[in-house]
């Protein structure tokens, strides 16, 4: 070999690393701050349908940038693109943490959106670059779109159980500035793409956007229903929902192992897909354990469809950078329309459950063994605490401690929160039925889009 000939270059692990790490980040912001949410919406003084826009916000413009970013990148300017996102995101990220008030928490998060767009867009071109090849180079930018969106809400959650909410954001800092020396490293290894460009992959996107708009109840309705409906905490429900990453990556083994094709992967995790958010619909009553298999069926689901519809998408198709804006303008824009479809429902229902649950909750205190004063005073306090949540599940022990019952009177007292307890778990169990069953009709929709899927670019 002369001096003139150079070898082609090993992949870098630690760039692969980094940079899949960068874009598991952002794409984990999708619904990172899920479990983080019930935290939210107390200490800034909001309601359901305010907070929302915490995650509503970032996926919409994450949705609406991504193409543009993209655009950017096939000039072969990624390594400048992905530095500037990385530092926007990382600025942004700040920001959420430091927010005091929802409106600038919403700011911030937008920022966040802008700056994630670029990192994502860039890093499927260093991801190209560093692997040296373009099939496995993609490929590690889908799986790290995956599997930041399906580990984000465990990791929020115990954050937000062990330190605080603002934490998610502070951690995330450092993190991604990682991966800023590696982008301005691989900057001029980053070609232009010149040329026309192929048309989007419309069957592939569209089963994305559904998909996405469906997994949004088992990654933030969900959520919602164990620790604002069943009033568990957010380590439990962090630990409750890590089924749906575990099985997610089982998904993954499985499909390597079998190599059904893209077609037929996409349409068999739609169905499970459906199948979980269908059983997450008709649980028998407030116990987290029963919504472990239904999890488990989302999480397989989820596992076969993003990776294939992703790789369907991206296959054959120029510039490569392009295709992957669609992709993820696809996905995000789907988690905005599950978001807009499916929270007015449960928010309805929680609404029109109120009543009833007020009715059967005074028939409990006038059927308890309580003394006639006692219970003037608990019906008082429990009217004053159901009318202070303003529509959400209220948190009956504020009520219990208020009433200063005598001491004797604590084991009946104790008897009677629990059955009061329960009941109100009953109403919330049934107040998320309707959006699960509707969410898993989202689901069985991507069916359709899936049957036109190419098998070509299943067998690469």
């Amino acid at each position: 070999m002369t001096a003139l000939e150079k070898p082609t270059p090993p992949a870098s692990t630690v760039a692969v690393a980094l940079l899949s790490l960068a874009v598991g980040i952002v794409l984990a912001d999708s619904a990172i701050v899920t479990l983080a949410l019930p935290s939210i919406l107390r200490e800034l003084d909001a309601e359901v349908s305010e907070v929302a826009w915490v995650l509503t916000g970032f996926n919409l413009v994450l949705a609406l940038a991504a193409v543009p970013a993209a655009k950017l990148c096939t000039r072969g300017a990624a390594g400048y693109t992905g530095a500037v996102g990385l530092v926007a995101f990382a600025t942004a990220s700040a920001g959420c943490a430091l927010a005091g008030t929802l409106e600038v928490l919403i700011i911030a998060r937008v920022g966040q959106a802008i700056g994630g767009a670029l990192v994502i867009a860039s890093c499927l071109e260093l991801l190209v670059a560093a692997s040296h090849d373009e099939r496995r180079g993609a490929a590690r930018w889908a799986a790290a779109g995956v599997a930041g969106s399906a580990i984000g809400p465990v990791v929020g959650g115990l954050m937000t159980a062990a330190i605080s909410w603002q934490s998610i954001f502070i951690i995330q800092v450092p993190l991604v500035l990682l991966a800023l020396p590696v982008a301005l490293r691989l900057r001029s290894s980053v070609e232009r793409q010149d040329g026309p460009s192929d048309r989007p992959d419309i069957p592939a996107n569209l089963a994305l956007a559904l998909i996405s708009a469906a997994l949004t109840a088992a990654l933030f309705l969900l959520v919602l229903l164990i620790v604002e409906g069943w009033r568990r905490s957010p380590a439990l429900a962090a630990v409750t929902v890590s089924a749906i990453p575990l099985a997610a990556v089982a998904a993954g083994a499985l499909v390597r192992t079998l190599r059904a094709g893209s077609r037929a992967e996409a349409i068999a995790g739609s169905i499970l897909v459906g199948g979980g958010l269908a059983c997450l619909g008709l649980l028998p009553d407030a116990n987290p354990a029963w919504t472990i298999p239904a999890q488990v069926l989302v999480g397989l689901g989820l596992g076969l469809t993003v990776d294939s519809l992703t790789r369907s998408a991206l296959a054959d198709r120029v510039p490569r950078a392009l295709h992957g804006g669609w992709t993820i303008a696809a996905r995000h824009g789907g988690i905005v329309v599950g978001l807009v479809i499916l929270t007015p429902i449960f928010t309805s229902d929680l609404k029109d459950a109120q009543r009833p649950a007020q009715e059967a909750i005074a028939a409990q205190v006038l059927d308890s063994d309580l003394p006639a004063s006692s219970k003037l005073k608990l019906a008082n306090g429990l009217g004053a605490q159901l009318e202070a949540e303003n529509g959400r599940v209220p948190d009956l022990d504020i009520a219990f401690e208020k009433a200063q019952l005598p001491k004797e009177q604590t084991a009946r007292a104790e008897a009677l929160e629990v059955r009061l307890d329960d009941q109100l778990e009953r109403a919330a169990t049934r107040a998320f039925r309707s959006a699960f069953l509707a969410a898993a009709v989202l689901a069985l929709l991507a069916i359709l889009p899936a049957l036109f899927l190419r098998e070509k670019a299943t067998r690469e």
